[in-house]
């Protein structure tokens, strides 16, 4: 069966085992195929504390400004039981115009869309072309995100690489190629409530204290906390209580400790420390005669926000409308992505395949939709750098 090149790339990264945090062979292929393209290409890693190391990739071609960065991730969430497959999910088998696999659209066929983009654009236009392409390419998107997209950025601009915009290729499309850009994205925060009391026996509760009704009340807090009513940009912040935890086998036992993790996605009505500070002083407010309560943050947090550059969405936009008829809602739902770490040092925007398989069994792509990105990606390229 012969294969477009769109198709064909992701197939053979889809092939490489690299679920977080293993390389598996992807940054290779990848490596292999600029490379030949005439890509100056670095493989980086990353360590820090209590993290597993990680391999990340840069690569780029031309020189000068505009500096356009292509940004993506190799890495991908676990396959589950292979059984549960129609086809084996590192196989990267194609079925009736349907290529299955782990990262078929999360986000390996992201990116093998704006490889044989960029690299088709290349090949027509020289190196030339009048300005500069990069690749930012991370294993440690799907696992802790410490070693990977946020310290290669840091990498980049040290070596004096300066970027203009960026597009990362997440899977942002609901339904159909060409729903929806994302803009921006809310921020997210997450907590550890932990209250302690005194351990006893269940039959002499006057000997102990039990941390569990004070948690329950701190938990109501929580609940019941209106943080807005969203904007014109976002959608209304939500809090969510994600775990519940005594660690108590025994029925007999008051246990000493009991703790909630919360997460919230925010808009930008809130700064981290805005929220931090609300969310702080509803827990203080509650009564919890006796018992102590302790309240962390996790250092994973990020901010809300919500890219204005004008030239890379309308080039974008048409290049959508160009290739597929629709015009894109310009949308900040969904969760994160590593665009939180790329705004920080250049105007992003995010738009990929369809999402719907994502993270499941069998996880899969129309090759159709492979090419059809490229198509698009092909034309963003040529319009920015016109």
């Amino acid at each position: 069966m012969s294969l477009s090149p769109a198709s064909a790339i992701a197939r053979d990264l889809i092939r490489c085992p690299s679920v977080t945090p293993l390389e598996g062979g992807a940054l290779t292929e990848l490596e292999s195929l600029l490379k030949n393209a005439g890509f100056r290409v670095d493989r980086v890693t990353f360590r820090d504390e209590d993290t597993p190391d990680v391999e990340n990739l840069f690569a780029s071609i031309g020189s000068g400004a505009p500096h356009f960065v292509f940004a993506g991730h190799t890495d991908v969430v676990p396959a589950g039981a292979d059984a549960d497959w129609r086809h084996g999910p590192f196989e990267g088998a194609i079925e009736e115009g349907v290529l299955f696999g782990r990262g078929a659209v999360d986000m390996k066929g992201g990116i093998a869309s704006f490889a044989a983009a960029a690299l088709d654009f290349v090949k027509a236009q020289g190196p030339g072309f009048g300005g500069t392409i990069s690749f930012l390419i991370t294993g440690d998107e799907e696992g802790p995100a410490v070693n990977g997209t946020v310290k290669l950025l840091e990498w980049a601009e040290a070596q004096g690489h300066k970027f203009d915009a960026c597009i990362v290729g997440e899977p942002t499309n609901p339904n159909i190629l060409g729903d929806a850009i994302k803009v921006g994205r809310r921020g997210s925060l997450s907590g550890i409530v932990t209250v302690t009391g005194v351990q006893g026996h269940a039959a002499y509760p006057h000997l102990a204290d039990n941390p569990i009704p004070g948690l329950t009340r701190l938990m109501t807090a929580l609940n019941g906390l209106k943080l807005d009513d969203g904007n014109e940009r976002f959608q209304p912040s939500n809090l969510e209580i994600v775990t519940v935890d005594v660690g108590n086998p025994a029925f007999n036992v008051i246990p000493a400790r009991a703790e909630c993790r919360f997460n919230i996605r925010y808009n930008d009505t809130w700064t981290l420390d805005s929220l931090k500070a609300k969310i702080t002083e509803t827990l203080e407010a509650v009564d919890l005669g006796g018992l102590q309560m302790d309240l962390t943050f996790k250092r994973d947090a990020s901010e809300s926000f919500l890219t204005k550059d004008e030239t890379l969405i309308a080039a974008l936009s048409d290049a959508i409308r160009e290739e597929t008829g629709r015009t894109p809602e310009l949308s900040t739902g969904g969760g994160t992505s590593d665009a939180r770490f790329i705004k920080n040092y250049c105007p992003v925007v995010e738009f990929g395949l369809v999402g719907q398989t994502m993270h499941k069994v069998d996880e899969c792509v129309a090759v159709d939709d492979l090419d059809r990105l490229a198509a698009i990606y092909r034309r963003f390229l040529t319009s920015y750098f016109s």
